[in-house]
């Protein structure tokens, strides 16, 4: 039998220094980002209930399942929003609403969501919770291009759809929920022959029909919504536009109109998504580094009525985005190596105190090494300078080169 004692599961790594250091000033400058808007971080556990994804959130074949001793079916969690829903359903006190909170946790999936062939990824992301209104979007959109930003990301994009405007289309031409969702299904695989296979097996007027047909090819500025206010939109589906283009018109404000496009043809997977959705594109990586949208309906499920709105950054996709675009810099190095002499040992601590009380970062040798092995140590490692001291205490400072 095969020995896996040295491997890691598929979809699954170990992170070494460069990148483990790196992730964690990522995950870091995000954080900061998030608090100084006025948002809190919530940390939920990462085995939760099946229960709680259930019910056509997430695919059960998506997920890691195990189960506990007396025999309740746990899973991985595979999604940070829902988890967020339960918490804030059941536990925030209503002093708190509004509530804006953020998160940053690994998530796992079996089926490889997150994209770059990772099961296990990490994701930051922000929850507005009992606000509906245009201005809530907007900010969480600003809110995202802002934490590109502060990765690192010079060069990406966020569409925007609006799922409201596909079900408005749903309701005037007649079909069933379960044939609009059977046609929500065929445009996110992009299979657009299936589509027109479905329209046209139903009696529907010909230029709703060609809205239908069309909704991947309205994609663009705000002229699309132009476009499409003089068809045969009406309803939820003509509201749904009204709202996109004050959320498109707060963001210009914001003066991040040029990141900006719109998506009608966006369809998200996770169908617990009710409103305003968007993506955010990077060249470099296939996936989307961002995702999001308003969910009114998910805190339903756990017993509260409450409108929401949100999105997550795939924090591994954006590394891998920052490594091909060539930004994956800032490699960890230490200041200052100190070798000394055993009886300088009280005169090494205090020169060592010193250093990092001055934000100075220092090791201190503890293999007791000579000078040519201190400087190969130091060398591997990125630091810039060894401080010698010997056994009067007196110091020298060699640059490593």
């Amino acid at each position: 039998m095969r020995q896996w004692n040295i491997y890691t599961p598929e979809g699954m790594q170990d992170l070494l220094f460069e990148r483990c250091h790196f992730k964690r000033s990522l995950e870091s400058n995000i954080r900061r980002l998030f608090m100084q808007s006025g948002y809190m971080e919530i940390e939920t556990p990462t085995v939760e209930f099946y229960d709680v994804f259930s019910g056509n959130l997430i695919p059960q074949e998506d997920m890691f399942k195990f189960t506990d001793p007396q025999g309740r079916i746990l899973v991985l969690r595979p999604d940070m929003t829902i988890p967020v829903a339960r918490v804030v359903a059941t536990k925030i006190k209503d002093d708190l609403w509004p509530v804006k909170i953020f998160y940053i946790g690994n998530t796992f999936s079996y089926n490889e969501v997150g994209g770059g062939k990772q099961k296990e990824y990490t994701q930051a992301g922000v929850e507005i919770l009992g606000i509906s209104s245009p201005e809530a979007d907007a900010e969480l959109i600003s809110l995202a291009i802002q934490a590109l930003q502060k990765a690192g990301l010079e060069k990406f994009q966020v569409d925007i759809g609006q799922v409201d405007f596909f079900r408005g289309l749903m309701e005037q031409s007649g079909l069933s929920e379960f044939e609009a969702e059977e046609i929500r299904e065929l445009i996110d695989k992009k299979d657009y022959v299936g589509v027109e296979q479905l329209v046209n097996s139903h009696d529907i007027d010909p230029e709703l029909k060609e809205l239908i047909l069309n909704l991947p090819g309205y994609f663009g500025s705000t002229d699309v919504i132009e476009k499409l206010a003089t068809k045969k939109v009406s309803g939820k589906a003509l509201r749904a536009l009204e709202y996109l283009k004050k959320v498109l018109e707060i963001l210009e404000d914001w003066g991040f109109g040029d990141y900006v496009s719109i998506d009608l043809g966006m369809v998200q997977r996770l169908n617990y998504y009710t409103g305003i959705v968007f993506r955010g594109f990077t060249y470099g990586v296939g996936y989307p580094v961002l995702s999001g949208g308003r969910y009114d309906n998910l805190l339903r499920r756990f017993g509260k009525e409450c409108p929401a709105t949100g999105f997550s950054l795939g924090i591994n996709m954006i590394m891998t985005a920052l490594e091909r675009q060539n930004k994956l810099a800032c490699p960890f190095s230490c200041d200052y190596y100190i070798i000394y002499d055993k009886n300088a040992r009280k005169k090494a601590f205090s020169v060592l105190n010193a250093l990092r009380q001055n934000g100075e970062t220092a090791e201190l040798d503890i293999a007791s090494m000579d000078i040519e092995k201190a400087r190969i140590y130091a060398r591997n490692k990125g630091i810039r300078k060894i401080i010698s001291i010997d056994r009067d205490g007196n110091t020298e400072i060699i640059e490593v080169g």
